[in-house]
């Protein structure tokens, strides 16, 4: 029997060929709207999707014979973990795709920061020759906190090796940091000895927007803070109060708050538009992990944990 997967976001071509090779029928429609989803998902049994759906439990009612959904990333929270798992639908992610992009990304917006690339770029092409202005900071032999330690927070780690950091990793699941490259810390002590501080963990209801004021008045020293995760972790307003107050000298952030800028509330605007005017603020547009390579890497991942994990599907509509 065919098996049959709808892939709903713009994806690279490589994808169609390798699903095919496995026995998939690939249905790519990356214009494809949510209601029109709607009235066809009961016909797939796996679906590939990047942001464009939240697959709620309205969702997952009329997916009759869905047994895989596929998520080209690593981030889940825009899909109900608790009922896909009730349904006995597989949930199939890729942080090894783009683990390598982030890393370098992480390590590219903080040089760029620390020796104020960005805004001695803009200077010189103003005719503007300021070197003392523009004194950087080494990243050599910094103390760098690490919370979350998959598969960006570990390939992040990696490459500060090369610089002499000492890398401090807290995960919640502490017992899986073994790397003798990392110390495995509390957030105490990251708070505590911390110069620079990153995030690698994923969004969930729990945890939105927890990194609070105090959490970061905690820091025994001023911090540069790096966040390539997920902007909702952290308050704009927040930001900006510790930005002015100097408690984070410096932030790279490649995810915000709220990404669709034109649709920033009043308050959001307001922290927004004080954050583009600092200097010591760099963004990117949630592209951390969005190079030529991971695009192939990523389907290559998905491709391969189908292949483990479905060698056979058939539909069959396991709850009601």
């Amino acid at each position: 029997m065919t098996k049959k997967i709808l892939i709903v976001d713009e994806m690279h071509p490589s994808l169609l060929p390798m699903l095919q090779e496995i026995g998939f029928q690939a249905d790519y429609q990356p214009k494809i709207t949510k209601e029109e989803v709607l009235t066809i998902i009961s016909e797939y049994e796996g679906i590939v999707v990047r942001g464009k759906l939240k697959i709620d439990k309205s969702f997952l009612e009329k997916a009759h014979c869905l047994r895989f959904i596929a998520r080209a990333g690593s981030g889940l929270d825009q899909i109900d973990i608790n009922e896909a798992q009730r349904r006995n639908i597989a949930l199939l992610n890729a942080p090894e795709g783009n683990r390598d992009a982030v890393a370098e990304h992480c390590v590219g917006m903080l040089l760029c920061l620390l020796n104020k690339i960005n805004l001695a770029d803009k200077q010189v092409r103003n005719l503007v020759w300021d070197r003392e202005g523009n004194r950087g900071i080494e990243l050599m032999g910094k103390t760098v906190g690490i919370m979350g330690y998959g598969n960006m927070g570990r390939a992040f780690a990696q490459r500060l090796v090369g610089f002499a950091c000492k890398v401090l990793v807290y995960d919640v699941e502490n017992e899986k940091i073994k790397d003798d490259f990392v110390l495995k810390s509390s957030l105490a002590q990251i708070q505590a000895e911390a110069d620079i501080f990153s995030l690698h963990i994923p969004l969930t209801p729990e945890n939105k927007q927890i990194f609070t004021a105090t959490f970061f008045d905690n820091f025994q020293k001023n911090i540069f803070l790096i966040n390539t995760a997920r902007g909702e972790l952290i308050d704009l307003q927040v930001l900006k109060e510790k930005l002015i107050s100097g408690k984070i000298r410096g932030a790279c952030l490649d995810v915000l708050e709220n990404e669709k800028l034109a649709t920033l509330t009043e308050k959001q605007k307001e922290a927004f538009d004080a954050l583009k005017a600092m200097d010591n603020v760099l963004f990117t547009p949630h592209v951390a992990g969005w190079t030529a390579e991971s695009y192939i890497r990523i389907n290559e991942v998905l491709v391969e944990k189908i292949k483990k994990i479905f060698p056979v599907t058939t539909c069959n509509r396991y709850l009601p």
